[in-house]
C-alpha cells in the first residue's frame, strides 16, 4: 500500500499564491503518474495537473499559466505551485499517484480557500 500525505493548503486572498506538497511513502515503486485533483462543493472531482516520471506535464485549461506542477522522483514528492489564485480555485485538493499504470492512490485532501 502507498500512503500520500498532502500539506500546504489554506486561506489566501485572490491574486495570491499557495504551494501544495505531497509525499508518498510505503510501497512506492513504479509510480508512473503523480498529480493533483480538486473538488469544489457541488461539483465533480477534476484533474488539475499531472506529471509523469519523465517530467511531462499537462494541466486543465483553467490553470494554465498560473499553476506549475513539479516532481522529485528521488524523494517521491509532487508539488503544485499556485499563483494568481482566483475565487473559482477554491476546492479541496487531492494528491494522486498511479502505480504500475493500474492502481490509483489518493491523499486525504487539503482545503484551498481563495477569498476576495
Amino acid at each position: 500500500q502507498m500512503r500520500l500525505v498532502e500539506s500546504g493548503g489554506g486561506l489566501v486572498l485572490a491574486g495570491g499564491s499557495l504551494r501544495l506538497s505531497c509525499a508518498a511513502s510505503g510501497n512506492i515503486f513504479r509510480i508512473n503518474l503523480m498529480g493533483w485533483y480538486r473538488q469544489a462543493p457541488g461539483k465533480e472531482r477534476e484533474l488539475v495537473a499531472r506529471i509523469t516520471s519523465g517530467g511531462s506535464t499537462n494541466y486543465v485549461d483553467s490553470v494554465k499559466g498560473r499553476f506549475t506542477i513539479s516532481r522529485d522522483n528521488a524523494k517521491n514528492t509532487v508539488s503544485l505551485q499556485m499563483n494568481s489564485l482566483k475565487l473559482e480555485d477554491t476546492a479541496v485538493y487531492y494528491c494522486n499517484a498511479r502505480q504500475l499504470n493500474l492502481y490509483d492512490y489518493w491523499g486525504q485532501g487539503t482545503q484551498v480557500t481563495v477569498s476576495s
